[in-house]
């Protein structure tokens, strides 16, 4: 058997990077010259200077995504600065051409500044049609991408916290229906309230699911806690364990249908599972290694399993979901990425599972399934013309 890691380092030493530019017009004669560059060019100059909107008409600007990392939260290597970050960047923007079509450029910064951050992303922000932040620590990511939302006019999301998200509500939306329960009866335990464990709470809860216990590295997220946390956690103990109880989270689970984890290898035991209510979920997210395994939660009687692992059913993967989003955003030159353009792709990629397909191991599309960024891409621009945020 291969090693992956070492195959892996062989191929990108063989390429050097996994991007390069093309060019979409000719370039072999004086007068192709002369309409790509001086002294044509200036006409398309001059009608954007006239109205600044003309730049989607003229430009790939109508196409084009910023990926921004400060390498501080690269997926399983922590804080590991933004060379060594660069790789996963250009990793990320092959998926967005791959899966959407999208031209996405690689940006690492040199600063884990929040303001600086801001202040960098806001300079270039002419270039671009929207921002994906990647793998920037939380909670200073949720700073940045708020106050980006609210002083640019192009869609910014950051896709650790709401790419996950989305993909793990689609998949609790038909996970549901294989063990016939209702989103609104259901107990959820959550493992993890960083940048993606936030997102996923107040994502189902908007969904409709009531009762939510939140768990991080100091046990049970609880409002008589408040002000020991900082305003990401705080902002959960306003929609989590709405009777404040203070239990662990094997008590928690007594109570819980469903296990949504996005902590560290471990932490979920065959006994937690058995004492879980009856038919239980478990999207089990951390990587490499889930908080359980995949033959013993279903060992244990998981009746619907997920992992971030793409060697068992149902993966979690962001790659369902950030693709068509942008896809769907840019489709129409949306201003933001609202909340319920997010839901709309949940709910797209939902759909994709049939009556027909749906069972214990098929809950959510395979992350190489070729339909899944023209569907959500449709459900997203819908949802932004709906919601007066595009351009179109």
């Amino acid at each position: 058997m291969s090693d992956i890691y070492q195959d892996a380092l062989r191929m990108h030493e063989k390429t050097k990077g996994k991007l390069e530019i093309q060019l979409k017009v000719p370039l072999n004669e004086s007068h192709d010259l002369s309409l790509a560059y001086t002294p044509g060019v200036a006409q398309p100059c001059r009608e954007i200077a006239k109205d600044k909107e003309a730049v989607y008409k003229y430009t790939w600007k109508h196409n084009s995504v910023a990926v921004v990392s400060d390498g501080t939260a690269v997926l399983g290597l922590g804080d590991i600065g933004p060379e060594a970050a660069l790789p996963v960047m250009e990793g990320k923007s092959i998926l967005f051409k791959k899966f959407g079509d999208i031209d996405a450029v690689p940006i690492c910064l040199d600063t884990k500044d929040p303001k600086e951050i801001i202040q960098i992303v806001k300079a270039m922000a002419p270039t671009f049609g929207g921002i994906n932040l990647e793998d920037i620590s939380a909670p200073r990511c949720v700073e940045i991408e708020r106050t980006l939302i609210n002083e640019l006019d192009i869609p910014v999301f950051h896709d650790d916290q709401h790419g996950t998200a989305i993909v793990v509500t689609a998949g609790l939306l038909n996970a549901l229906k294989v063990v016939h329960k209702d989103i609104q009866d259901i107990t959820v335990v959550v493992s993890g309230t960083g940048a993606a464990g936030s997102s996923i709470i107040k994502m189902i809860h908007s969904l409709g699911v009531k009762e939510i216990y939140g768990f991080n590295i100091h046990g049970i997220v609880t409002k008589e806690d408040y002000a020991q946390y900082d305003f990401l956690t705080q902002e959960l103990t306003e929609i989590t364990n709405s009777q404040a109880k203070r239990m662990t989270m094997a008590e928690a689970l007594k109570e819980a249908d469903v296990f949504i984890g996005v902590s560290a290898p471990g932490l979920l035991t065959q006994e937690m599972v058995k004492d879980m209510k009856k038919d239980p979920i478990v999207f089990a997210m951390a990587n490499p290694e889930p908080e359980i395994k995949y033959d013993d939660a279903i060992a244990a009687g998981v009746a619907v399993m997920g992992t971030g692992r793409s060697d068992f059913p149902n993966q979690i993967n962001n790659v369902l979901a950030f693709p068509g989003l942008f896809k769907g955003a840019l489709d129409v030159t949306a201003r933001k990425i609202t909340e319920g353009m997010k839901m709309a792709a949940a709910r797209g990629l939902a759909s994709l599972v049939s009556e027909e397909e749906l069972s214990p191991t098929y809950v959510i599309p395979r992350a190489l399934d070729p339909r899944v960024a023209k569907v959500v891409a449709k459900a997203v621009s819908q949802k932004a013309q709906e919601e007066g945020v595009s351009r179109i």
